[in-house]
């Protein structure tokens, strides 16, 4: 069954993509467009994706932005897609633009001594290959470990983390698989908006994603486009309706080209 056929709200969205002067596909990477992996350089598309998205890019005239808690050039290694779209990283602080400009929205000198202080913390308690170091972040990942395991990384984290976030003003936030100490600053919802302000009014657009940083998109996008909850399990969401990966995924990039007039 066609995914339009079973999304009610699809029924209307794909209507007006048809129609569409503008149109505008964000996605979130890692859960929505990649299955999760202990490896996480190793986290590569579902199969078709990347062609998909380049096809969508092309022939669908559609702008493609990926947006994403990772830093944005690794999305370049990962994504697979060509030509290079545009990349939204570590939840908006980075902005690759399609044609290879760069923009980052770097932390002040207080919040960046204190993941430094952070940094060097967590590796002294052993913590080390577990870090993801980003412009204004550091993530810590514990998929692959055990639920015990597990517990007890968070826990070291949070020891670690609670006091730079009560005194020098840093943000602990929850990801699947994993807790990011960040400086306060731009989210997912903010790229989300940013992107739509320099469209047209009339722009057909849609935000996918996964997890718990993609409502701050799924709220930016309200009123002015479709948002997408994926993922293999329904969760609480403000999205306006759920596919699970791949396969329903994978139909609405296909009824994407479609109502573009595009051919798969």
């Amino acid at each position: 069954m066609k995914v339009a056929e079973q999304c009610e709200v699809c029924v209307p969205f794909f209507a007006r993509l048809r129609e569409a002067s503008a149109r505008l596909l964000m996605l979130d990477y890692d859960g929505t467009l990649a299955p999760f992996t202990p490896d996480r350089m190793r986290a590569f598309p579902y199969r078709d994706i990347p062609e998909l998205l380049s096809k969508i890019m092309g022939a669908a005239n559609t702008r493609v932005v990926l947006i994403s808690g990772r830093s944005a050039r690794e999305l370049l290694f990962l994504s697979g897609v060509h030509p290079q779209p545009e990349i939204w990283g570590s939840h908006g602080a980075e902005r690759l633009f399609a044609d290879g400009r760069y923009e980052v929205d770097a932390p002040d000198a207080e919040h960046r001594l204190a993941l430094q202080s952070a940094r060097r913390a967590f590796i002294s308690d052993g913590l080390g290959e577990r870090i993801e170091t980003k412009p204004g972040a550091i993530a810590i990942h514990w998929r692959g470990l055990t639920p015990s395991q597990q517990r007890a990384t968070e826990a070291e984290v949070r020891r670690i983390g609670g006091p730079l976030v009560e005194q020098r003003g840093l943000e602990l936030l929850a990801f699947d698989g994993g807790l990011e100490l960040r400086a306060p600053g731009k989210n997912k919802g903010d790229a989300v908006r940013t992107i739509l302000a320099e469209a047209s009014r009339n722009v057909a657009a849609a935000y996918l994603g996964d997890d718990r940083t993609d409502e701050n998109a799924f709220h930016a996008i309200k009123g002015r486009g479709l948002a997408v909850l994926v993922r293999p399990e329904r969760r609480p969401t403000i999205a306006d309706t759920w596919l699970r990966p791949p396969d329903e995924l994978l139909h609405f990039l296909r009824e994407w080209l479609q109502a573009c007039g595009a051919e798969r």
